[in-house]
């Protein structure tokens, strides 16, 4: 019960407002200014990572999330909350990175290079 409430709050566009029953003080119709502050600084944080970055310096920002990915590409969350999301493009740095029989490694590696990074979107956590 709790879940649809919360879910009928988020689609009527009153989060920000109250949240799990909780009513808040701020008025109606204006959000926090302290949550858009905090909003405003995970965006900003978010945007400090480009192409041309290894995947170690992405792991400042963002961690990963569970469902289908490969060494080439995965959808990252941000540290600061999970619903803050990005689609990650990698290259490998070295071709030379093969295994016995000459293909290349599958194991992600903290310098694979970032080849593009989708805008920040919102989407609810996968697990595994």
């Amino acid at each position: 019960m709790h879940r649809r409430k919360a879910l009928l709050l988020f689609a009527s566009g009153a989060v920000g407002r109250k949240s799990f029953g909780q009513v808040s003080s701020i008025p109606e119709g204006r959000p926090s200014d302290a949550h858009i502050t905090w909003v405003t600084e995970s965006l900003k944080r978010m945007m400090t990572i480009k192409p041309g970055m290894t995947r170690k310096t992405l792991l400042t920002v963002f961690t990963t999330e569970g469902g289908i990915s490969t060494r080439y590409w995965r959808t990252f969350v941000s540290q600061d909350c999970a619903y803050f999301k990005v689609d990650i493009k990698f290259r490998i740095p070295n071709q030379t990175e093969q295994d016995a029989h000459g293909h290349a490694t599958t194991e992600e590696d903290d310098n694979d290079i970032i080849a593009s990074i989708s805008r920040p979107y919102l989407e609810f956590s996968v697990t595994d």
